[in-house]
């Protein structure tokens, strides 16, 4: 696949065919295999084994792996418009692209051949993968986790317990983040590919969260799990900046799913306000109406042209990828809290009522706000980018 790193013609304000053809390929896979059973997932509170099933027949699931490892080798473009097009249907379903690649982008910018070979192409093959960063103590101060993680022999035992783990259960490989050597820090944190059968690896109840029901998130608890060796991504202690430099890649991917979840209630707003009557004509006639969605609409462009201008950029490796990354994640989710809060309430009461699904995107547009930083954190990153340069 030609991607934005190898294109001399890729231009960050215009897409190619490719990128058009891969949005349609999408949208109608998502309209045809995901959408007809977002409610339920939501209502069910159940994995969307549908979107799954799905995603994985049609090689969507993880574009974004390097095809040396079997998979597309996808620019960080194209990714953002699976994450976009599947988030535009069910914000649950998008999380699995999406967290395939939060799981495996430290492994994909650190990790050694021999351990890619091993995860990567399970990865392209169906598996799903998660990230393990969090604690309850140490959510926006990961430095202070306590997670601990000591040599033996030749690999390593963990023991500890993360939280807020997206597709927790769901997932057969996880990125985590333990404490090697508790003396240095942040300098003293390692990363590590621990799979789902590993001895000592427990998984947590689900939490009962206000949105994306059909994700599963929970806690993992290491007992004594041994980890061999070679799992170790990159070299002791480079933990903290693989994850650093890991969202510095994902944030864009967030935005996009922000951009996905915004897009699909403006287009449901846009569709009720013609249909919707008041007064003997259509409620889109009126300025009102009108001028809301034309502030949605010019909100939600300005959001994915910074989504794509951060994932183009984190593709080609450049430097100084902090302040772009945060503003994407960060702007793209005020906007979707923004344009669902809208779409609900140009809907009026349909829009409060789980008969129309602008309410379900209003919940699941909130945690874009929260998870991979939140956007205080996001504001910080911007900031210390701002005033180090």
């Amino acid at each position: 696949m030609m991607t934005a790193a190898t294109d001399p013609s890729f231009d960050l304000f215009s897409l190619t065919d490719e990128h058009h053809e891969l949005r349609a390929a999408i949208r109608a896979l998502t309209e045809r295999n995901i959408v007809p059973h977002a409610a339920d997932c939501d209502e069910q509170e159940r994995f969307p084994q549908e979107a799954l099933d799905a995603l994985n027949q049609s090689g969507f699931n993880a574009v974004h792996v390097p095809e040396a490892y079997g998979g597309q080798g996808a620019d960080g473009v194209a990714t953002c418009i699976v994450v976009e097009e599947v988030a535009r249907g069910c914000c649950s379903s998008s999380l699995i692209p999406a967290v395939n690649k939060l799981g495996t982008m430290g492994l994909i910018l650190a990790g050694c051949d021999e351990l890619k070979k091993t995860v990567l192409p399970d990865i392209a093959d169906g598996a799903m993968a998660s990230y393990a960063l969090s604690e309850r103590e140490a959510g926006s101060d990961p430095a202070g986790m306590r997670t601990r993680a000591r040599a033996d022999g030749d690999g390593w035992v963990l023991n500890g317990t993360k939280c807020w783990i997206t597709n927790g259960g769901r997932s057969t490989w996880y990125t985590v983040m333990a404490v090697t050597d508790p003396d240095k820090g942040a300098n003293g944190v390692s990363a590590f590919m621990v799979h789902a059968d590993d001895e000592g690896f427990v998984v947590g109840p689900k939490e009962r969260k206000m949105g994306i029901k059909g994700s599963p998130t929970t806690e993992l608890y290491f007992e004594n799990c041994f980890i061999p060796g070679e799992r170790m991504i990159g070299e002791p202690g480079s933990g903290l900046k693989t994850a650093l430099k890991t969202l510095d890649h994902t944030r864009p991917t967030v935005g996009a799913q922000a951009v996905g979840v915004a897009q699909g209630a403006l287009d449901i707003a846009i569709a009720y306000t013609k249909e919707r009557k008041q007064f003997g004509k259509s409620i889109s006639t009126f300025q009102a109406i009108q001028f809301e969605l034309a502030e949605m609409a010019m909100k939600l462009e300005a959001a994915r042209l910074m989504v794509y201008t951060a994932a183009a950029r984190a593709h080609r490796g450049e430097p100084g990828l902090g302040f772009i990354s945060a503003a994407a994640k960060c702007f793209a989710s005020d906007v979707a809290m923004d344009v669902t809060e809208s779409a609900v309430q140009l809907l009026g009461g349909a829009g409060y009522t789980r008969d129309f699904p602008v309410e379900r995107m209003m919940r699941d547009a909130k945690i874009t706000q929260i998870y991979e930083g939140t956007n205080q954190i996001q504001h910080i990153v911007m900031s210390r980018a701002l005033l180090t340069a």
